[in-house]
């Protein structure tokens, strides 16, 4: 079983409230996922973003809405309580979703709010949103934006040269702060005398500690095997060192990740072209930013202090 849509919270959410006492959320949260018998894992899946639980979100909606319609109130944060209309609804037999809230003014107040891309409801001639909450709209359209915006970047990244891709390389490990404040912290060597390393980063000053970079620029659908890694092992002893990144715009097969944990005394990291275009997007490495949205949230500290 998944974990249900928003608006089928509903009416168990009235129900965990139905006494006509005062309920804390995660009361109200714990009634809701004992009566709907969702698992221990229903109820860790997390939003595409990765900051909140799915359930957690759905039911953090359907009290919104409920709260808009005027079914339930909060007296004090966190802290719920079902309405008059509330007890109707629970009593009138009939579905409460989102078409049963239309019936009330201020629902639809909201509803129609000029806020309309943070509040609205999903409308139905959205395909696949009408069961979705805003916030997990949100969440998926960046997603989809992301995934557009790495296949675009690897078109772009494709047409380096062998030479420029490494330099790419380095450059990504400098944006992501390695070899912070050392001067010529990173290095691309030579390409025809490179020996398997094509690069290195210093991690300290005095160069105790360096990490060597083997950049392979292959076809998208390839996969690197255990023999690449082996040859870049060798190199690594060559130099005598204990710290490799090899990094591709291909695949790595199992066989080549496998050997990497079974190694011991070398620390060796793989980073596929898939991780490679996520790191170039958080670290803006080729891409710039076009438009922030903030999506806020009430300031819990800020009310429960003294004003």
């Amino acid at each position: 079983m998944a974990v249900p849509k928003f608006f089928e919270f509903f009416k168990t959410f009235l129900e965990a409230v139905s006494d006509g006492e005062i309920h804390h959320a995660k009361d109200v949260r714990t009634f809701i996922a004992n009566e709907m018998k969702l698992t221990e894992k229903e109820l860790a899946e997390k939003l595409p973003s990765g900051r909140q639980t799915t359930f957690d979100n759905r039911v953090a909606w359907a009290r919104t809405y409920l709260d808009r319609a005027g079914l339930i109130s909060t007296p004090t944060r966190a802290h719920y309580c079902i309405t008059e209309e509330g007890k109707k609804a629970l009593n009138s037999g009939e579905t409460i979703d989102l078409e049963y809230l239309k019936k009330y003014p201020s629902f639809q107040k909201f509803h129609s709010s000029p806020a309309g891309i943070i509040v609205n409801p999903p409308q139905p001639d959205s395909p696949g949103n009408e069961d979705k909450t805003p916030k997990e709209i949100l969440d998926e359209a960046f997603n989809e934006v992301n995934t557009s915006l790495a296949e675009d970047l690897m078109t772009e990244v494709m047409k380096l040269n062998p030479e420029e891709f490494e330099k790419l390389v380095v450059k990504l490990l400098l944006k992501m702060g390695y070899g912070s404040g050392i001067d010529n912290a990173g290095y691309v060597t030579s390409y025809s005398k490179d020996g398997g390393i094509d690069g290195t980063i210093k991690e300290d000053h005095l160069g105790f500690s360096t990490i060597y970079i083997q950049a392979k620029q292959w076809a998208l659908d390839s996969s690197i095997g255990r023999p690449e890694i082996q040859k870049f092992v060798g190199a690594l002893y060559g130099e005598k060192a204990n710290k490799g990144l090899f990094i591709t715009t291909a695949r790595f097969c199992e066989t080549a990740k496998q050997f990497v944990k079974n190694l011991s005394g070398l620390s060796i990291v793989l980073i596929d072209g898939e991780m490679l275009m996520r790191l170039m997007i958080k670290y803006n490495l080729g891409v710039s930013i076009e438009q922030t949205y903030e999506v806020k949230r009430i300031d819990a500290d800020f009310f429960s202090d003294s004003l």
